[in-house]
């Protein structure tokens, strides 16, 4: 027992613990904002990435259309293939884990992992919390959809406006320092200015793209 609850397991079982509950939130949230019972769990089991969830049935809840909601999620999904990337290299997986250590990759899995200075904690971080995230968050996500299609009226109970709070519950750790502030800061504007013109879900890709300009010129200012 003591060699399998080393110091990454229970830090990988802790964060499972406290993000896995997480997931009924999505689920009563994603009813509310039009999904089935059914396609809401499918959605958990196989997008799982919280943020790229909740700007999915962000974009849906707000009359998007299906490829907007789909590009933001991937746009927000896009630091799990960086992570995996790194994470390839730190744990140097076999080929035949590859699949499934991807669907695994979050920043839960990762944080825990990284944290890590030996190679075997890593490992078993990794598998500890993204094992763990996966099977919590999924039930949970049940559990809640379950719950949510038996509200009569999601608005009544603030269900049609969390989607946003808990996407900012999200972001607002992240704001550290100057450059994630100002990074914000830009997406917020470009988002607030684009909204009254585009359909939901295009000022999210256009705040991305207005971000990566702002950062490219700046980097190159700071070269010059």
């Amino acid at each position: 027992m003591a060699q399998v609850l080393t110091p990454a397991t229970r830090m990988g079982l802790s964060i499972a613990a406290a993000v896995g509950v997480y997931g009924v939130s999505f689920g009563a949230l994603s009813v509310a904002a039009g999904l089935d019972v059914w396609q809401t769990v499918a959605l958990s089991a196989l997008m799982f990435t919280g943020g790229s969830q909740f700007a999915f049935i962000g974009v849906i809840a707000g009359g998007g259309t299906g490829a907007a909601a789909w590009a933001a999620a991937t746009l927000l999904g896009i630091r799990n293939g960086i992570y995996g990337m790194q994470l390839k290299a730190l744990i140097r997986p076999p080929g035949r884990l590859i699949p499934l250590m991807a669907q695994l990759t979050i920043d839960e899995s990762t944080a825990t992992a990284t944290a890590q200075d030996d190679h075997d904690e890593r490992v078993r971080g990794f598998w500890t919390a993204g094992l763990g995230v996966y099977l919590l968050w999924n039930t949970f996500t049940l559990l809640g959809a379950l719950a949510g299609s038996q509200l009569t009226n999601p608005g009544a109970w603030g269900l049609d406006g969390a989607a946003v709070a808990a996407f900012l519950g999200l972001l607002w750790p992240r704001l550290k320092g100057g450059d994630p502030v100002a990074t914000a800061v830009v997406a917020a504007l470009a988002t607030i200015i684009a909204m009254p013109f585009v359909p939901p879900g295009i000022p999210v890709v256009i705040a991305a793209v207005v971000t990566a300009g702002w950062w490219a010129l700046r980097r190159r200012r700071v070269a010059a």
